[in-house]
Order: C-alpha cells, then structure tokens, then sequence
C-alpha cells in the first residue's frame, strides 16, 4: 500500500477531480432560511477502486466576499462588531467560557454574493452598508473553503482600501435585523488584537494573518498611488 504521508507523494488535487465522484441521489431535505440538501454518493478510493455509498447531508449558504478595511494614510483599520447566532449556540457549549466569550463578534464586512454579482460588487456594497465606508481599490488575499466536511460555502476574502476619517457609528438594514457598531484602530493595535487572540473567526483571522505578512508593503503600494 502507497504511503501518502511521503513528501514524494503526489498531490490528490493532481490526479482526483470532481469527475472521481458519483452521486446516485440528491434531495432537499430542509428549504429554509437556509438549505440543506442530502447527497447519496460514491468516491474513488486513493488506492484505487471505490468507496461504498455514503450519505452526507449539506449546509448550502452560498458563497460570500469578505474584506479588511484598510486607510493606508491613517494607516487604520475598520472593523465591525455584531451579534451572531452561531456563535451563541456555540459558546453554551462545555468548549467555551461564558464569562469570557461573547455572541458579539468583532468581524471584517462580509455579505452572500447573490445572482449575477461578482465579488467585488459585493464587497463595495457592504462596506457601505455595514461601516459607510467607500471602497476605492481592493487587494485579492485568496479565495477558500469555509468548512468543507459539511457545507459548500466559499468565502473570496480582500483587503479593501478606504478612508477612515468619519469612520464610525451603528449600521445595518433593519430588514435583516442588523446591528453593526464601526469601530476605527490604529494598525498597532489591530495588531494586538491578534496577537491575544482578540479575533475567533476564520475570516477575520485570515485577512489579519496575511495582513501582518503584507501590511509594509501595501501601506507603501497604496500611499504612492
């Protein structure tokens, strides 16, 4: 038997496509606010043959454009922070310390891109609608799977270049029952926030991640433009 764990072993990406899957079913099984969906399915095997049918069920969201608010003059950074529902169910779970979490999150601006919109589009859009900021150049950081053992969403995540001169305030559509505060920092102190583990969601930490990796130098690029 072949030991992929070996640096000379291939990449699966290399050889296993979406071709190397076969769905013998696939049913709605909740249509709500959100959608789940129920797949019957066969896979090919690493060491070759076929793997015995298998039944998933799948959180369908859609796919979402997330972005870091960034004022590369001020050198600051715009966050939002606002309740969210997961995270409650989450931290009555024995995996977290109520006294020491809370179901309000401080996040990037993020919205679902929806039927004919690129990400783009929706990134300038929600940048105005959650924190009144105009989005005037953007940076692609990379594009990834939210959690692919049971959902499809994808996030397409940027650093998204604004001015956070009169940055700040409550926003948010009433009609999606939104609450967002604006909250403006020095980089230093986004900075700190990471370092202490400030921020506990996957987008926030990924744009923060490369953000730290790339502040340098995108503060230069965007300044000289």
């Amino acid at each position: 038997m072949s030991d992929p764990s070996k640096p000379d072993a291939p990449d699966a990406s290399e050889n296993f496509s979406i071709n190397d899957v076969e769905i013998t079913q696939k049913s709605r099984v909740y249509d709500g606010y959100f959608k789940i969906d129920r797949y019957l399915l066969r896979h090919r095997l690493h060491d070759g043959g076929t793997s015995g049918e298998m039944s998933r069920e799948i959180f369908e969201r859609g796919h979402a454009a997330a972005a870091l608010l960034y004022d590369p003059d001020l050198d600051q950074m715009v966050f939002i922070e606002q309740f969210r529902a997961g995270a409650y169910a989450a931290l009555g779970t024995k995996w977290f310390d109520e006294k020491k979490s809370s179901p309000w999150l401080l996040e990037i601006v993020a919205g679902i891109i929806d039927e004919g919109q690129t990400p783009e589009a929706v990134i300038k859009r929600e940048a105005v609608e959650e924190a009144d900021c105009t989005v005037t150049d953007l940076e692609p950081i990379c594009h990834y799977l939210v959690s692919p053992g049971g959902t499809s969403e994808s996030v397409f995540l940027y650093c998204a270049r604004i001015d956070a001169t009169n940055a700040g305030g409550v926003h948010g559509l009433d009609v999606e029952h939104e609450d967002i505060r604006v909250l403006v920092v020095d980089v230093k102190h986004a900075l700190n926030w990471l370092d202490t583990g400030r921020f506990n969601n996957s987008m926030t930490l990924i744009a923060m991640q490369w953000f730290a990796a790339n502040h340098e130098k995108l503060k230069a690029r965007w300044s000289a433009a």
